[in-house]
């Protein structure tokens, strides 16, 4: 039976999850738009757009990371309702931030056929992904700017605000997609370019928007002064919450993306077997993983106002609920086979595969609904990121990607048993995860007062 403070933290819960799990829907849904659109381009395109893709994931896990070092912090003090300290934080994310974008917008944009020859050793995969990184560059440094105002905007509980600006990019972006891909009006008709052109269009518009939105919030004043703001303690504690967490995404993101580089040796069939099945993960999964950042922020305020009991009670209902929504999720990848099937449009060989890769998406659902909630929600959430760190450097790197480098290369074991035995490591670290939980090392106020 729920306890009336279990069901206050449930409604603060689904208060800030709703509006995160909807923003997370929209980003799935213009990534669906692009396997749709593209499918209908060939098979060729698709399979390069997803691998060109990883670059972009793998630096939006950058950002992911560097947010949640951010977010570990700027919660805390929103806790304590100290607005400077979040601003100088700000301030320095920037700084962090902008310098990242700009080197991988210049590196992509110089060096696209030597960055795809990292996933593929297709040549007509290389051409098109080549092509795509050249027009999707300039979107990286825009990211730079728009993720840390959204990280900043949820860590206040302005979800809502982050929600709507998304709404507007993104739909913008699927807009943007169709013209440019298909030639619509007087566009010309750009294929896969006109995906990485609307792309960039729509991350700038997102920048600009999120610019215009931080002028109007009166609890935080992000004025260019906060670029030069100096304050040894918060510059200290952003890099040392911040880098474990981005170490952390890196780590992750990196072994995510050598699936890929294996996958990607395997042939264009279980490539563009892998793109659509991953469309299906994301759209299925958004509610599990909105609970995993948004619960985060929830406890990231106790914490900062020094209940870290009150905390610890609601990080218990936290990764119960996430374990259900994890359920549901994976029920709902199952179901949806036939569907992705017919949007998909792929060939016989590609769609033999796909069956299998939904089937083993639905059950990994699971481990990664139970190891996120852990690792970036309530770890996180105390500023613990090194856990998560160091679990993924040894079950991913230390476990998995030599696996699978054996299983394609050494044993040449069929594409989709190599892809099952890439996919394993999400039960691999859950026993050390709730291990760790239950140690509570997690459990810390991390914040200073500046005004003692």
């Amino acid at each position: 039976m729920l306890t009336p403070d279990s069901k206050k933290f449930y409604s603060s819960l689904f208060r800030i999850v709703t509006p995160i799990a909807l923003q997370n829907l929209i980003s799935a849904a213009v990534n669906s738009a692009d396997v749709i659109m593209l499918a209908n381009v060939g098979k060729t395109s698709l399979a390069a757009s997803s691998l060109a893709g990883q670059v972009q994931f793998v630096l939006l896990l950058f950002y992911i990371g560097m947010s949640s070092g951010l977010i570990m912090l700027t919660s805390q003090y929103w806790g304590r309702q100290d607005s400077r300290s979040i601003e100088t934080l700000t301030g320095i994310a920037f700084k962090f931030s902008c310098s990242a974008g700009m080197l991988f917008s210049v590196v992509i944009f110089f060096f696209p056929r030597l960055v795809m020859r990292i996933f593929t050793d297709d040549e007509g995969m290389i051409y098109e992904g080549a092509s795509y990184l050249s027009f999707a560059a300039p979107s990286y440094f825009f990211m730079s700017l728009s993720q840390v105002y959204q990280a900043v905007f949820k860590s206040i509980e302005r979800v809502k605000t982050v929600t709507l600006l998304t709404a507007l990019a993104l739909t913008l972006n699927i807009i943007l997609n169709a013209v440019f891909i298909f030639g619509l009006g007087p566009a010309p008709e750009m294929g896969i370019r006109g995906a990485a052109l609307a792309t960039s269009l729509a991350r700038f518009i997102e920048a600009v928007l999120c610019i215009l939105l931080a002028s109007r919030i009166k609890e935080i004043r992000l004025t260019p002064s906060i670029l030069f703001r100096k304050n040894k303690l918060l510059h200290r504690d952003f890099y040392r919450f911040s880098l474990p967490a981005l170490a952390n995404e890196v780590v992750w993101g990196a072994a995510f993306a050598m699936y890929s580089v294996i996958l990607g040796h395997l042939g264009e069939d279980i490539v563009a077997a892998n793109s659509v099945a991953g469309v299906s993960r994301t759209l299925c999964s958004v509610l599990c993983f909105g609970m995993a950042y948004g619960g985060a922020i929830l406890l990231g305020k106790e914490m900062g106002r020094g209940e870290l009991e009150t905390a610890a009670k609601d990080a218990s209902s936290l990764w119960k609920i996430t374990v259900l929504a994890g359920v549901l999720a994976g029920l709902m990848i199952a179901l949806s086979y036939p569907l992705v099937l017919w949007a998909g449009k792929l060939e016989a060989e590609s769609a033999r595969m796909l069956k299998w890769l939904i089937f083993s998406n639905s059950f990994s659902i699971i481990g990664a609904a139970v190891n996120t909630v852990f690792i970036c929600g309530i770890f996180r959430a105390g500023g613990d990121a090194r856990f998560g760190f160091k679990i993924d450097s040894i079950t991913m790197w230390g476990v998995s990607v030599p696996l699978g480098l054996i299983a394609a290369f050494v044993l040449h074991l069929p594409p989709v048993i190599v892809y099952l035995i890439l996919f394993c490591d999400e039960f691999e670290k859950m026993p050390f995860v709730i291990r760790h939980y239950r140690s509570r090392k997690w459990l810390m106020n991390i914040t200073h007062d500046f005004n003692a």
